[in-house]
């Protein structure tokens, strides 16, 4: 695929405005991809529980598409149960993740993360500063108004697209997330070798369908299954410096987790779990 078409594809996806989120021309209803969209802001933390969502005018102004559209979308979130909808008090996410975290030892899993890296081969769709959305600014804690970095690209095994991913950091590491770099390994091995080593992460593991876009830069059916993994990775201070949302195809990648029977406590005081190490692997 050109990388100009590729380019295109990320604008649409995450870029320029909220409308041009929306495939107009896909068979897939435009309510039903607001919904999706705004679905997984949910189901990731992007829009936590008690959150506000957007007023039905809003929402139409922000996708351009009818105000019943919109009221079709809001709807649909509160049938599903992911937001409760008041009169005069708007609309607030009711959903609550039902899962407890696992801990994983963090070296294992960077250790898988970059032996991935290292053993694909990546194209970079584009390299962007813009300003922070309220998403990123809490994720990596940034003050309103902040500006970030963000890395679209597109990850190759053996000639097939395997993943597309789009990754944030703070403006001050613009020098390293030049295209050149990023083409030449991992981002994380990047960030290590310039001080920024992960003592913690938070990851989350869903699967989703493919929308029109993606489906298209991965070579793959639109409402393919893909595993989107979001990532948020800090320093031993507790600062996040990078986050990354990566989306890879469900036939040609998956995470295995090794177990073994050390109990360990979560922050709940709930029951005990496994100590586990992660590792990704494409079929």
């Amino acid at each position: 695929m050109a990388v100009g078409t590729l380019r295109n594809l990320a604008k649409y996806f995450l870029g320029g405005g909220a409308s041009h989120l929306l495939d107009r021309n896909a068979a897939v209803p435009l309510y039903y991809q607001i919904y999706q969209q705004l679905r997984d802001e949910i189901l990731n933390g992007q829009r936590p529980f008690g959150s506000s969502l957007p007023t039905e005018l809003e929402l139409a102004a922000n996708f351009q598409v009818s105000r019943i559209t919109a009221r079709r979308v809001l709807n649909e979130l509160a049938d599903q149960r992911y937001v409760e909808r008041r009169r005069r008090l708007g609309t607030r996410v009711s959903f609550r993740t039902p899962g407890k975290p696992i801990e994983a030892d963090i070296h294992q899993a960077m250790d898988s993360l970059m032996a991935l890296g290292s053993g694909t081969t990546v194209n970079v769709i584009e390299v962007n500063t813009e300003q922070a959305d309220a998403s990123v600014m809490n994720a990596l804690k940034l003050e309103p108004g902040s500006e970030v970095i963000r890395a679209i690209r597109l990850r190759f095994l053996d000639g097939i697209p395997i993943g597309y991913v789009v990754s944030f950091v703070p403006a001050d590491l613009a020098p390293l997330m030049t295209a050149g770099n990023l083409a030449r390994g991992p981002i994380l091995q990047l960030l290590q070798d310039a001080g920024y080593k992960v003592a913690h992460a938070e990851q989350t593991i869903r699967a989703i369908q493919a929308d029109t876009r993606i489906a298209q830069a991965l070579e793959i059916d639109p409402l393919s299954a893909l595993l989107k993994i979001s990532r948020v990775s800090s320093d031993a201070s507790g600062q996040p410096f990078l986050l990354t949302y990566a989306h890879y195809r469900s036939d040609r990648f998956q995470i295995r987790l090794d177990l073994n029977g050390r109990p360990i406590s979560y922050d709940t005081g709930g029951d005990g779990g496994a100590e586990s190490g992660m590792r990704a692997t494409v079929l």
